[in-house]
């Protein structure tokens, strides 16, 4: 039984940093755009050989 006063707040903590974190991300922009970045990585290679 004690050892759930030692896990509950170390997983709390680990949710709310993930919270932190992905807040932060969407904030900054990160997930604005998810379709460009892997399209220019298929045709990269056409750009190349020109």
């Amino acid at each position: 039984m004690e050892v759930i006063y030692l896990l509950l707040p170390l997983a709390l903590g680990f949710v709310l940093a993930a919270v932190a974190l992905f807040a932060f991300a969407a904030r900054d922009g990160q997930f604005d755009d998810l379709d460009t970045p892997a399209r220019r990585a298929l045709f990269d290679d056409l750009e190349s050989e020109r």
